[in-house]
């Protein structure tokens, strides 16, 4: 569930579920509870820097991994 608040937009808006879903999977892998109810104020400012970064990181391997078997 994304908060609506963020003034950041998708460029591809339809994505929105798919990194919802990443967000959930990269939590529980580094095992960060995200709130049900959209309200993040009580996640540590710590956690939610590791989960922004960590989601960049797989993101981008993702990236590259499309990019490498696409071009090969």
């Amino acid at each position: 569930m994304s908060s609506q608040r963020s003034s950041n937009q998708l460029v591809v808006p339809e994505a929105n579920a798919a990194l919802d879903q990443l967000k959930y999977e990269v939590a529980q892998e580094l095992g960060i509870a995200i709130p049900q109810d959209g309200y993040y104020g009580n996640v540590t400012t710590r956690d939610a820097g590791s989960l922004g970064g960590y989601i960049t990181r797989k993101l981008v391997q993702i990236a590259e991994q499309s990019l490498a078997g696409q071009y090969k």
